[in-house]
């Protein structure tokens, strides 16, 4: 079995910045692609950010690009987040998501293992 636990959310100003980590323990999985999706209250969870298993190919979502990173170290097992000018648009529930193979998607349906999220508020 594999489980993904998210860390780092919070309460945050606008402009602030924020770093969320995801570890990924039990079952191995080789280089795994890691992506980040997110879900507001209301509203469907949406694609942030996405990573291939060497870490080499990134992809973000149009509303984040220049302003959040995703990076990994797979000899922990983690992939990160750095987000930075944040704002009240940006709030919601961080979810991290892990799939067999080293192919970074944008889609959703292509990642079968889940963590349980954290939140993230930015006030104005």
């Amino acid at each position: 079995q594999v489980q993904l636990v998210e860390s780092g959310g919070g309460l945050v100003q606008a402009e602030g910045s924020l770093r969320l980590s995801c570890v990924v323990s039990g079952r191995t999985l080789s280089s795994p692609a890691m992506v980040w999706f997110r879900q507001a209250p209301g509203k469907e969870r949406e694609f942030v950010a996405t990573i291939s298993g060497s870490g080499v190919t990134t992809y973000y979502a149009d509303s984040v690009k220049g302003r959040f990173t995703i990076s990994r170290d797979n000899a922990k097992n983690t992939v990160y987040l750095q987000m930075n000018s944040l704002k009240p648009e940006d709030t919601a529930v961080y979810y991290c998501a892990a799939r067999e193979g080293i192919r970074a998607y944008t889609d959703i349906s292509r990642y079968a293992y889940w963590g349980q999220g954290t939140q993230v508020t930015v006030s104005s």
